[in-house]
């Protein structure tokens, strides 16, 4: 048992300065660059309270999340939790359903890059989505620490961009061209909240490699923190910025609302500076998002679910096959209907799913398993953490009905990829049964 455990158990090489920003990074990504203009379009001047109200539910879910990684610190998180305090059945549903939206996710994220780097130069698409996973992927095949550094030359990069774009324009703000937040009432700024809240999602994925943290009881709660405080700062400062400068109407009739805004203030020096900058952020979450498909698969092999080849780590410590696994499912992906629309519901059915399954995780730990929750590193009170999780399985389940009425077909096709899960499942429960599978999981319960 000694050598199995040292063979699968990652190694812990990132601290808080990297987890911040692998959390802030993954939800500043192609939204902040393109969710203003239809946001502006339905909530008007009110698109700075929308802003702020949209990081409630997120801040409900961080909550969650901190308190389970700051108690049972997993890699490949999504999977373990429910698959340890719900049930095998249920972390192999949220994981099977996972595999669909990360490459979703990816193929999304490459198509855009593609679509904002031809707005400077054309670019075959395919064979450029192609480049741009390929080059993610070898970039993770190096490891987490080169994956890690990365994130944060890619996020100082934002930050710093951002930020010239809101002291540039600041003097050039108006007061009268965004006009009184409530001029149209509550309804449109409670409207827009489904378009916002997408500026947040992706914040949880600190808690993603949790054995592979230093001290990650204690570093990814204050991870969390600090992720949803800078990422909320920045995006009021933009959209005000963004508003002060265009004004409801203009920003929402833009096709590409932060380079006309920085046109006011940074000229013919706005297109490249704010393209590039978006790019590299696109690069940003799609380095977090495969690193994070890759040590799901890694959990998932590791506890015999899927091939075992998948949880096995090199002589360094690096989940490298589960990461050419990773890969090689994009490959196929870019198969899939290049529409955004279509892809971006679809990404968002099975995080709401996770999402859920999470805030079920919590409250079966605080009923069920007062021996993980003494090691709880954050010390607020049991009801306070069932209220948030009661409160964020709400959120979720609301956010996924909303969702139905933007387009079915996304829908049916995580269905059809959950039927093919529980035929999977069917099938390799029957091996087990009749004794083909012999494999034990470390914590000692049957993988299925």
């Amino acid at each position: 048992m000694g050598p199995r455990v040292a063979a699968t158990r990652l190694p812990r090489r990132v601290g808080l300065i990297e987890v911040t920003l692998l959390g802030a990074g993954t939800a500043m990504g192609v939204s902040i660059f393109s969710v203003l203009a239809p946001a502006a379009g339905v909530a008007g001047s009110g698109l700075l309270i929308t802003t702020l109200i949209a990081a409630a539910p997120m801040g409900l879910f961080s909550l969650v999340y901190a308190f389970m990684a700051s108690t049972l610190p997993k890699s490949g998180a999504s999977y373990e939790w429910p698959k340890e305090l719900i049930s095998p059945a249920a972390g192999f549903a949220v994981a099977w359903l996972r595999i669909l939206a990360s490459v979703g996710n990816l193929i999304t994220l490459s198509l855009v890059i593609v679509q904002y780097v031809s707005m400077a130069v054309h670019l075959p698409v395919k064979a450029s989505m192609f480049t741009i996973l390929a080059a993610i992927f070898a970039l993770n095949f190096l490891g987490v620490r080169v994956a890690a550094r990365f994130q944060a030359i890619a996020m100082v990069m934002l930050l710093t961009t951002l930020a010239i774009f809101v002291v540039t324009g600041a003097p050039h703000v108006s007061l009268t061209r965004i006009g009184s937040p409530f001029a149209q009432g509550w309804l449109p700024i409670l409207a827009a909240l489904p378009i916002m809240i997408q500026l947040f999602l992706g914040i949880e994925t600190a808690s993603e490699i949790g054995e592979e943290v230093r001290n990650a009881e204690h570093t990814i709660p204050l991870a969390l923190a600090l992720a949803l405080v800078m990422i909320l700062i920045v995006y009021v400062l933009v959209s005000g910025t963004a508003l002060g400068l265009m004004g409801p109407t203009r920003l929402a009739h833009s096709k590409a609302p932060l380079i006309d805004a920085a046109a006011f203030s940074l000229g013919q020096v706005a297109k490249p500076l704010i393209l590039t900058t978006a790019a590299v952020s696109l690069l940003k979450s799609l380095n977090s998002i495969f690193l994070v498909f890759s040590r799901y698969l890694f959990a998932m092999g590791r506890s015999g679910v899927f091939p075992a080849a998948l949880g096995r780590l090199s002589a360094d410590g690096a989940p490298r096959t589960a990461t050419i696994a990773a890969f090689g499912a994009c490959c196929v992906g870019l198969l899939m209907p290049q529409n955004l629309l279509f892809l971006t519901v679809a990404v968002a059915i099975p995080t709401l799913f996770k999402y859920g399954a999470t805030c079920i995780s919590a409250m079966r730990l605080l009923a069920h398993r007062p021996d993980l929750l003494g090691r709880s590193a954050i010390k607020i009170r049991p009801a306070v953490i069932r209220s948030a999780a009661i409160a964020g399985l709400v959120c979720a389940i609301g956010i996924f009905l909303i969702g139905t009425g933007t387009d079915w077909r996304p829908y049916a096709m995580v269905a059809t990829w959950g039927v093919v899960g529980v035929l999977y499942w069917l099938w390799k429960a029957r091996r087990h049964r009749t004794g083909v599978v012999h494999r034990t999981p470390l914590n000692g319960s049957s993988p299925l």
